[in-house]
C-alpha cells in the first residue's frame, strides 16, 4: 500500500524522477523555470558564465524581470538597468518583462505557473507562486547562476506546516491579515519547512489573496508556501493564457492522512485586522493594541500589497474622502497591467482624488530603492511584507504593517485606526 504523501513530497519526488521523497531526503531535482529580476539575476550571473564558458540551460525557461531599479533613479541603477538589458539580448531571454511590475506579480499575469512545477526564483518571496500548486523557492546568486547554467539543483525535502483556515473573513480583513497573525502564532524560524495552507476560507478566495499566503511563507522563514490547485486556480492560469488540465486538481494535492509535522487551526470569522509594529512581522496584533500611532507616510505597494484587489480594498476606504494633513500617501501599483485595470474601472480615480500619490510600479520603496524612503524618525504604515530595521529608509524610521483596508484607514486618519470604524461612520453617515 502506498504511503500518503504531501504535495511538497509529490512535487520534488516528480522534479527528481524518484517514485517517492521523504522529509530530510537530499534530491538533485530538474528545474522547469527560473526567474530573476535585475537585482539578483544578470548582473550577478554574466561574468560566472562567461568565466564557465557555458549559456543558458535553455533560455525559454528563464524569466527575467526588471523592477528593483526602476525606473532609474542615478547612475548605478541606470547601469544595472543596461547590464539587464544586454544579458536578455545576448543569452537570447524571450522572457523578458523590462518595468512592467514586480517579478511575483508578472509570473501569473503571463501564464508562466501551473500545477506540479519546480520553480527556482532568485529572490526570497519567489513563493508567492506556491499560491498555484507549484513548488516555488527562493536560492542566492551563486546557486542561481548554476541553476540558469544546468537546468539543476539540489534540495532538502522539506516537513510540512498546514495552516487550516475555516470560516469567512470578516468587513475589511483580508489574507494580509492572516499571515500576520501567523507571524506572530508560528514564528519566523520555520526553515526548511514547507507551509501549505487550505481550508473553506482559503477554497473562498481568489488568487490575488491566495499569493499573499504563499508569497508570506517566506516572512515565516519557510522554503515554501503552497496552496492546492483548484477549478479557482485552473480558470486563473488559462485567462492568462497558461495551460492546466483538470487532472491537476486531483494529481497535485496531499493524500489524506499526508504525514504533516504539524497543523495550525483558524477560524478567520474571529480574526480582527492585524498591524505589525517595528521592526519585525512577527510583532503582530490586533490592531486595537496599536490605534493611535501617528504615521507620516501611508504606502500601498509591493507584491503582496499592490495587486488589483489591493488598490480596491484600498479605494473601498477612501472613497469621498481625503488624506489627513500632513500625511502622504504613496500608491505603487503592482504592474502595468493592474494600473490599466484599475483605471478602467474607476479605482485609481478615487484614490487619486482622495490624495494619493501614484508611483510607477515596481519594489521602490518596499526594497529601500527609489521613491518613497523615509527619514529619520518617519513613520509609514505600509502594506508590504517585511519592515525590518532600516528596509524603507532610514535606520531610525519606524514601518508597521497592515492590508491594505488598514494602510488605506490609516492615511485618512492620520494615524492606526481600525478600517472598520471608518466604514461604521461612513454607513451611519449615509
Amino acid at each position: 500500500m502506498t504511503q500518503p504523501a504531501t504535495l511538497a513530497q509529490k512535487i520534488l519526488a516528480r522534479a527528481a524522477g524518484k517514485s517517492r521523497v521523504e522529509p530530510g531526503e537530499i534530491v538533485t531535482v530538474s528545474v522547469d523555470l527560473a526567474m530573476a529580476h535585475d537585482s539578483s539575476g544578470p548582473r550577478r550571473w554574466r561574468a560566472r558564465l562567461e568565466a564557465l564558458g557555458v549559456g543558458l540551460w535553455d533560455p525559454s525557461r528563464v524569466v527575467i524581470v526588471s523592477d528593483h531599479y526602476v525606473p532609474a533613479v542615478d547612475a548605478e541603477s541606470a547601469a544595472i538597468l543596461k547590464t539587464t538589458r544586454d544579458f536578455a539580448r545576448d543569452f537570447g531571454v524571450e522572457h523578458f518583462y523590462d518595468m512592467r511590475g514586480i517579478c511575483h506579480v508578472i509570473l501569473p499575469e503571463h501564464g508562466h505557473l501551473r500545477p506540479g512545477l519546480f520553480l527556482a526564483g532568485g529572490d526570497s518571496h519567489t513563493t508567492n507562486a506556491g499560491a498555484f500548486g507549484c513548488y516555488a523557492a527562493g536560492f542566492g546568486a551563486t546557486d542561481m547562476t548554476a541553476i540558469v547554467a544546468t537546468g539543476e539543483t539540489w534540495t532538502m525535502v522539506p516537513e510540512t506546516i498546514r495552516v487550516e483556515v475555516s470560516g469567512a473573513l470578516g468587513e475589511a480583513v483580508s489574507a494580509k491579515d492572516i499571515m500576520l497573525l501567523l507571524c506572530r502564532e508560528l514564528g519566523m524560524g520555520n526553515h526548511f519547512k514547507a507551509i501549505e495552507y487550505g481550508g473553506e476560507a482559503v477554497r473562498a478566495m481568489d488568487m490575488e489573496a491566495r499569493t499573499v499566503l504563499a508569497n508570506m511563507a517566506a516572512e515565516l522563514g519557510g522554503e515554501t508556501g503552497l496552496v492546492e490547485p483548484d477549478a479557482t486556480t485552473l480558470a486563473h492560469i488559462r485567462a492568462h493564457g497558461g495551460k492546466a488540465e483538470e487532472a491537476d486538481i486531483t494529481r497535485w494535492r496531499s493524500d489524506e492522512g499526508a504525514p504533516y509535522e504539524r497543523v495550525f487551526t483558524l477560524d478567520a470569522s474571529t480574526l480582527a485586522p492585524q498591524v505589525a509594529a517595528p521592526h519585525s512581522p512577527s510583532n503582530s496584533a490586533d490592531i486595537t493594541a496599536h490605534e493611535g500611532v501617528r504615521i507620516d507616510q501611508a504606502y500601498i505597494g509591493a507584491c503582496v500589497g499592490a495587486k488589483l484587489s489591493d488598490l480596491h480594498m484600498a479605494a473601498s476606504v477612501l472613497k469621498g474622502q481625503k488624506v489627513a494633513k500632513g500625511v502622504r500617501l504613496l500608491v505603487a501599483p503592482a504592474s502595468a497591467k493592474v494600473t490599466e485595470a484599475a483605471a478602467k474601472d474607476g479605482t485609481l480615480p478615487i484614490l487619486s482624488e482622495a490624495g494619493a500619490i501614484m508611483l510607477p510600479s515596481g519594489c521602490g520603496a518596499c526594497a529601500g530603492l527609489g521613491a518613497g524612503l523615509l527619514a529619520e524618525g518617519e513613520v509609514c504604515l505600509s502594506s508590504t511584507n517585511r519592515n525590518f530595521k532600516g528596509r524603507m529608509g532610514h535606520k531610525d524610521a519606524e514601518v508597521w504593517l497592515g492590508s491594505p483596508f488598514t494602510v488605506a484607514a490609516g492615511a485618512i486618519a492620520g494615524k492606526i485606526i481600525d478600517p472598520r470604524t471608518l466604514l461604521a461612520e461612513r454607513r451611519r453617515a449615509a
